[in-house]
């Protein structure tokens, strides 16, 4: 009888021992779906925070080496064709590593022109000089082109176009401009597109098919800023200076170190005058044909150096004369110690400001004072 009872309360305890087991085991599993449920919750209404954190990683992995080349502004380029890629590469060896040559064949492809800055576009070996094939081409890869931009040039503020006016590829960059445009705005870049286009000689010129090409050019980018160069003019200006073979390298080079230079002059300080950033993007905003020259004068004492640094910069420029007036211009001058010391010197070269002025709506000047030059050098860009 004792033993029996003894059993029974021994069965009752460990029932009770395992109720209370199971309530305690149903708490901390409740407690912890609720926790559950709160960090859940908490995740979802603070999630916003890692999406605004500053850790995002962006693929830089085809990005071209930034510009070794001084410049005021961030500056990309990109050469269509032929004679743009050749142009391309002479503001590559300048130090414009962020250049990049689009072209429908790789047989115009610059000899020393690294691949990461070569841009083949698929569907056509070439097109032949048929304007019409080459806009067609480039218009159906534009996307392609936009993508090759964005992740080699990375975030310039302008874009210079470069092309020859008397092929097919080169003469159909215009259909590229709202993919470049595009991407201008969508990086906030405070600049434009802005082209370089090649004028075909006088004998090339008597071919219809390169004549009505550059004339299409030229009409396709009338309203937005460019420069032309004229080919005939440089044949001119280097004949008896190099021979055929070496006849357009050197004269790309010469143009791309100018330009170059005014890049270089506005981002340097002077204290006597400065040609600063916003000058140079405001002339080259400019709606319209520029022209650039250069020019090195050695007599300063002479009273008409402003008629003389104007005549000189556009007898020496690669590009076609200027109109009689234009909307903006820029003069730089160069002296050295000497020459802005004197005061018969300076007040020629305030006149010289004055006379180019009056030939432009708006003039920029700036003076850098430089030792060992041969002379006065003056570089003027004229726009609109």
């Amino acid at each position: 009888m004792g033993s029996s009872v003894g059993k029974s309360l021994k069965l009752v305890e460990k029932k009770r021992k395992n109720i209370k087991e199971s309530s305690q085991k149903n708490r901390k599993d409740r407690s912890s779906s609720e926790g559950g449920k709160k960090m859940s919750e908490f995740e979802d209404e603070f999630d916003f925070v890692d999406a605004y954190s500053d850790d995002v990683k962006e693929d830089t992995s085809e990005l071209l080496p930034e510009n070794s080349a001084e410049s005021a502004i961030q500056c990309a380029f990109v050469g269509v064709g032929g004679g743009g890629g050749k142009l391309a590469k002479a503001f590559i060896d300048v130090g414009f590593s962020r250049s990049l040559l689009v072209n429908t064949t790789e047989k115009d492809q610059p000899e020393g022109v690294e691949e990461e800055n070569f841009l083949l576009i698929p569907g056509a070996d070439g097109v032949g000089k048929d304007v019409s094939l080459g806009k067609k081409i480039l218009g159906e890869n534009s996307t392609l082109v936009e993508d090759a931009v964005r992740a080699r040039l990375g975030t310039p503020d302008w874009i210079f176009v470069l092309a020859g006016g008397g092929g097919g590829t080169g003469s159909a960059c215009s259909v590229l401009h709202g993919s470049l445009e595009r991407y201008l705005k969508s990086i906030n870049a405070s600049g434009k597109v802005f082209y370089i286009v090649s004028k075909p000689s006088s004998q090339e010129l008597l071919n219809s098919t390169i004549n009505s090409n550059f004339k299409e050019l030229l009409s396709d980018i009338s309203s937005h800023p460019h420069i032309v160069i004229d080919n005939e003019r440089q044949l001119q200006l280097l004949r008896n200076k190099v021979g055929m073979l070496n006849l357009l390298p050197v004269a790309n080079k010469n143009f791309a170190k100018l330009l170059s230079q005014v890049f270089k002059l506005a981002a340097t300080h002077s204290d006597v005058q400065t040609f600063d950033s916003k000058d140079l993007e405001k002339c080259l905003s400019t709606p319209g044909r520029h022209i650039i020259g250069s020019t090195v004068i050695r007599d300063t004492d002479r009273r008409d150096l402003g008629s003389e640094v104007l005549a000189g910069c556009i007898k020496a420029s690669p590009c076609p004369p200027p109109p009689s007036h234009t909307k903006t211009g820029s003069l730089l001058l160069v002296p050295n110690t000497e020459m802005a010391s004197d005061p018969k010197v300076s007040k020629n070269l305030e006149a010289a400001f004055s006379y180019v002025g009056g030939r432009t709506d708006t003039l920029f000047s700036g003076v850098y004072i430089k030792e060992n030059v041969p002379g006065l050098i003056a570089i003027c860009m004229l726009s609109g």
